[in-house]
């Protein structure tokens, strides 16, 4: 299992967990009155589950020749989304950043 926070305007709003390839779920930390990590999550659903990689943070992810890059450079897996985004997740576009838990 692992874990990653979730920042929205550098302020925790959240755990973002990988349990399998299969299974993962979100969850706001229960005293975040901040803005939406994403607009499909609202804050009044404290916990979302999802059966293959989160779409919102699948979004996240690089593509084409910017994939390419972090792939080579970093020796991930091509299919490993969670490894791929804690790669980047502190350089992203917009109002997230994910750190590795710890």
């Amino acid at each position: 299992m692992r874990k990653a926070i979730v920042y929205v305007h550098n302020i925790r709003a959240g755990v973002l967990t990988e349990i399998s390839s299969t299974e993962y779920y979100f969850e706001y930390d229960n005293n975040y009155k901040g803005d939406l990590v994403s607009l499909t999550m609202p804050i009044s659903q404290k916990r979302y589950s999802y059966n293959s990689f989160p779409p919102f943070f699948d979004g996240l992810l690089p593509e084409g020749s910017m994939l390419e890059g972090l792939l080579k450079n970093t020796n991930i897996n091509p299919y490993d989304y969670f490894s791929q985004l804690l790669a980047v997740g502190g350089n992203l576009v917009g109002a997230v950043t994910i750190k590795l838990e710890g």
